[in-house]
């Protein structure tokens, strides 16, 4: 059997995500001294557990697919079996993959699924890569983590302010998507297939760790190991920013009131009174504030307002307007339907 070939960056910081141990790399995979071990996809770490209830369904196929088993036959080099799309959609990005496009073929059809519903007029007809501004210092080749990455378009563009950026995300497919964007793009970026709730790497690693549109997803249990573990991987007076939906927020109280008002179950997205936010957020990590992402919505950025239709456009300008008016009177940030909460690592 060959060895599998590694960036040595992930020998240096990764760890056992059962046990926290050190890794080294053993033919095809990485392993611990207590002898887990975790299969290298063409130089991609699959850091998933097997041993646990996943919080997202391409997880189960990413891991399959690591072990050699069920790929998806159509398309074997894009990983379609662990990209949570529909069968129609996979078709389309088959379709896709055969033509020349500027566009990598997953993330054409895998958009809505990771912008938000209101780029569903996207979908298979993307022109250019909705790459968001992240509002963030300059890097200056400090270490960031985003949690949750899927196609990367946060790593990216991390990256581009200058972070030493890692992506990580649960889907084997999106992962190596955003590796080709990366390529594309000429965007120097690292990406893990791992959950959040394990983050394999070792404490202190990281400098800044960014997420969006991923905790909103688990349950109230498994989002607070999640914050407990961006905690961990952080150095001191690192920096968390994380997106978050609120209670109270006029879309979040439509689709609240759609479902009765339960709290979801699934990869249904939970809503947070900003206490409840504040107190878990301060007590895994440190002192924690709100900034506003958005109002009418979550996923809309004003960077991709080119992109949108009229009406669209109107929502952004709306959520702009919002926001200023928020940076005045903070009480209204209790109506905004999408805010990051900021914590500080003190200890």
């Amino acid at each position: 059997m060959t060895t599998a070939t590694i960036d040595p960056w992930f020998i240096d910081h990764l760890v056992c995500p059962r046990d926290g141990a050190e890794l080294s790399l053993s033919e095809s995979a990485l392993q611990c001294r207590q002898g887990h071990r975790y299969p290298i996809v063409d130089g991609v770490p699959i850091m998933l557990r097997d041993d646990v209830a996943q919080t997202f369904g391409a997880a189960a196929s990413s891991l399959a697919r690591a072990r050699g088993e069920h790929a998806d036959d159509r398309a074997p080099d894009l990983y379609l079996e662990s990209v949570e799309i529909s069968d129609d959609e996979k078709r389309g990005v088959i379709e896709l993959s055969s033509r020349t496009s500027a566009i990598d073929p997953v993330v054409a059809y895998l958009v809505a699924a990771t912008n938000g519903i209101l780029y569903r007029h996207l979908i298979g007809k993307l022109t250019t890569y909705p790459i968001p501004e992240v509002a963030l210092p300059p890097g200056h080749g400090r270490a960031l983590l985003d949690v949750g990455c899927s196609w990367g378009r946060w790593t990216l563009a991390a990256a581009s302010r200058g972070y030493e950026a890692v992506g990580i995300d649960p889907s084997l497919g999106a992962v190596m998507a955003a590796r080709r964007v990366a390529r594309q793009l000429g965007i120097p970026a690292r990406f893990v297939v791992g959950d959040a709730r394990q983050l394999p790497f070792a404490g202190g690693t990281f400098a800044t760790v960014f997420s969006y549109s991923v905790i909103q997803h688990f349950s109230r249990e498994d989002a607070a190991q999640a914050v407990k573990e961006i905690g961990r991987v952080l150095d001191r007076d690192g920096v968390a920013r994380v997106q978050m939906p609120t209670r109270f927020g006029v879309r979040c109280l439509y689709h609240q009131m759609r479902r009765g008002f339960g709290d979801g179950s699934g990869f249904d997205v939970r809503y947070w009174l900003l206490r409840d936010l504040r107190r878990l957020f301060s007590e895994r990590i440190g002192p924690s504030a709100f900034e506003v992402d958005g109002y009418f919505g979550i996923g809309l950025q004003q960077s991709d307002k080119q992109l949108m239709t009229p009406f669209r456009r109107l929502v952004l300008r709306a959520s702009s307007l919002m926001t200023a008016a928020s940076a005045r009177m903070r009480w209204l940030i209790n109506f905004a339907d999408s805010v990051y909460v900021l914590s500080v690592k003190r200890t």
